[in-house]
């Protein structure tokens, strides 16, 4: 494939029809000696000859602009910045997997799959759990030509720029004679860093006085969303693939037969990769990586197993955010033992003081721990918790950090113990705890504390979900008096903003148009959530909104109006109920009224009033949280379970087997898609 000598064209004596001829020539070239030596590390070539190479398309494109193509091995060095990462939907759901962390669950899921399947036992494929970013990528007729990050599951970012800067990515595929390429083909895989090249890109990054990171996975993550590929293209990404998504061409058999496609393709599969048909082989295979993942070149948090065979596949299902085919064996939380320093109170958004430890900085997993949370008073009693005091902190699932125990043995007597103060450490207001509640509380409701994370609550995902307003810029909105509600930032302007701390005046003029475009977009349930009323999560906002239908009937609601409302029980709707009659809560619904914040449940129709639906599987004109919102305009409930009130099961593709098997048991009628549109009313 590669020109080994001889003369090459005199680029300025091209015409622009050979220019183009030769200019796809060198593409190739290129691109096969990059896939020989960052996929398969076999040069065939020299650096001086790659780089001959790679000059002379340069010169050719620098001649000739206008053939320059976006997969171009010119574009690795990325492209100038955008304004903003755009969203792609993924063609299927990316779910996560089940985290399981004892063999015995591990077992079972292997005995469940079997039994569902009416076999003895599976085939499995295992391959290790990669601590990195999953991507999507797409290519048509063998040409990179989008690529996503996992996002919510359903939509991901969009970083084509910046993935076709990694030199594993293929941006043409490099397919083995006699392997064809589709011409649609959705792949997955896993971006990450290694462990020597992220600790030479960190002693750099501090050596120029810009930012460090705390492991490799936060690193790849950063760099897969910089708004400038430049950026991007000089950090050391690597890639793994570990799926074949949708293809026009049929797909194989089985998961082991897509991952030697993708090895066929050209693609970069991981070696360590393993079939079984035996539970003991899979625990064997799965302890002996338990020993040796220090040892990789690439952080690994655990093992993924998935049955092979994907007709056995599709009769497994998914269940509502993960599938039944696949579990993700966890290794042990990896654990250390350092001192507590100091425990503070923390104030929370509803008053409630949280005790956190600091500590003597440790590393757990990669990862810099400096705090931990001890959660209440009673648990630092029943653990018996002093500030000097050394204890074991472990990593629950590598992520959360918390205190396992204390570590008697190391006290030296000067050790001191802990309790909630009486006064509140942002506002010295009276804290209170009431007869049986394992939480004290601020009852300021001017404190400073409650008020910042209440903004960032408001503001945040789930919510209004506006960017830019995180815990920096909250404090000093807060601090300078420039907000004391979430209905006072609908009345920032941008002069406001550019004063404060690395708030320019374009990001201020963001701000403030992120703030005007939430307004515009936020549906009453967001608005609901983000109001940050007790005992109120997404799911149960939804409800309220679909309930009572705009704000002012929300605010006119008494406890039996809210006991009405599926999933509020007794205590659930008391506690509404009383923030729905404090006087600052329905002074704060009303200022958000009056600067336009008023949605109303868009409620379009009656066709399936009283009538509780739930759906199963996929379908292909919506997704699943457009089917709750259709549901909910036509006067219906989108429940998330069957029960013996439940009128209608939609079942989609890959339906859950439980939610089936509980519609035969309670007598629902099951529908599918077409019977579903009818009634809504769309056929």
């Amino acid at each position: 494939m590669a020109r080994q000598g001889g003369d090459r064209p005199d680029v300025e004596a091209l015409s622009k029809s050979q220019a183009r001829a030769r200019a796809e020539e060198l593409r190739r070239e290129i691109d096969h000696h990059d896939y020989r030596y960052h996929v398969l590390d076999d040069p065939e070539i020299s650096d001086a000859e790659y780089d001959a190479l790679k000059n002379e398309l340069i010169a050719i494109e620098d001649r000739f602009p206008d053939l320059v193509t976006p997969n171009s091995p010119t574009r690795r060095v990325g492209a100038p910045p955008r304004e903003e990462l755009g969203t792609v939907d993924h063609e299927s759901p990316m779910l996560s997997l089940q985290a399981i962390y004892q063999e015995d669950e591990f077992r079972r899921f292997c005995g469940s799959c079997a039994k569902a399947l009416g076999k003895d036992c599976v085939s499995l494929v295992a391959e290790p759990k990669y601590d990195g970013v999953s991507v999507e990528l797409v290519y048509d007729q063998g040409e990179l030509v989008q690529a996503s990050t996992r996002g919510n599951g359903r939509t991901g970012e969009e970083v084509t720029a910046n993935v076709r800067t990694i030199h594993e990515v293929l941006l043409r595929l490099e397919p083995k004679k006699g392997t064809s390429v589709p011409e649609h083909l959705v792949v997955r895989g896993e971006v990450y860093m290694d462990k020597r090249e992220f600790e030479r890109f960190n002693r750099e990054q501090e050596r120029a006085g810009e930012r460090t990171f705390a492991n490799p996975r936060n690193a790849a993550a950063g760099s897969l969303r910089q708004l400038d590929s430049r950026v991007t293209a000089r950090r050391p990404l690597r890639i793994y693939f570990w799926e074949v998504g949708a293809t026009s061409s049929r797909r194989p058999d089985s998961h082991w037969q897509c991952l030697e496609l993708l090895g066929d393709l050209g693609l970069k599969t991981n070696p360590r990769t393993k079939r079984f048909q035996a539970v003991d082989q899979a625990v064997a295979w799965y302890r002996d990586m338990e020993q040796v993942r220090d040892e990789l070149s690439y952080e690994i948090d655990g093992c993924v197993f998935k049955v092979n065979n994907l007709a056995d596949r599709d009769r497994l299902g998914t269940r509502a955010n993960n599938p039944r085919w696949a579990v993700a064996w966890k290794f042990p939380p990896q654990r250390q033992t350092t001192r507590i320093r100091d425990i503070r109170a923390q104030v929370g958004r509803t008053g409630a003081l949280t005790p956190v430890a600091d500590l003597d900085p440790v590393q757990i997993g990669g990862v810099e721990v400096t705090h931990v949370s001890l959660h209440n008073q009673d648990e630092i009693d029943r653990k018996d918790v002093r500030i000097g005091d050394h204890v074991l902190v472990e990593r629950a699932g590598d992520v959360i950090p918390h205190v396992v125990q204390v570590v008697k043995d190391r006290r030296s007597g000067d050790e001191k113990a802990y309790h909630l103060p009486d006064r509140c450490p942002s506002c010295g207001g009276k804290v209170v705890r009431p007869e049986g509640d394992a939480i004290t509380r601020c009852v300021n409701v001017a404190c400073p504390a409650q008020r910042k994370q209440q903004l960032l609550h408001f503001t945040g995902t789930g919510g209004l979900d506006v960017d830019g307003f995180g815990e920096k810029l909250v404090d000093q909105l807060i601090d300078q008096g420039l907000v004391e509600s979430p209905a006072d930032l609908f009345s920032l302007k941008g002069e406001d903003l550019t004063g404060l701390e690395r708030v320019g005046e374009k990001s201020a003029q963001n701000l403030v148009q992120g703030l005007r475009e939430s307004r515009e977009r936020v549906t009453l349930s967001e608005l609901v959530y983000a109001l940050g009323i007790s005992n109120v999560g997404r799911a149960l906002a939804g409800e309220l909104a679909a309930h009572f239908g705009s704000l002012d009937a929300l605010l006119e609601a008494d406890k039996d109006d809210l006991l009405e409302v599926p999933d509020a029980g007794e205590q659930v709707s008391a506690a509404v109920h009383a923030w729905l009659k404090e006087k600052k809560n329905v002074e704060l619904v009303k200022a958000l009224q009056q600067h336009g914040l008023d949605p109303k449940a868009r409620r379009t129709g009656s066709r399936l009033a009283g009538k509780t639906i739930v759906v199963t599987g996929e379908l292909e004109s919506m997704n699943r949280d457009e089917a709750k919102d259709a549901i909910r305009r036509q006067g219906g409930r989108a429940a998330g379970s069957v029960s013996g009130n439940t009128d209608y099961l939609v079942v989609g593709r890959d339906p859950g087997t439980r939610k089936t098997r509980e519609a035969q048991q309670h007598g629902v009628e099951t529908i599918d898609e077409d019977r579903f549109l009818e009634l809504l009313g769309r056929k």
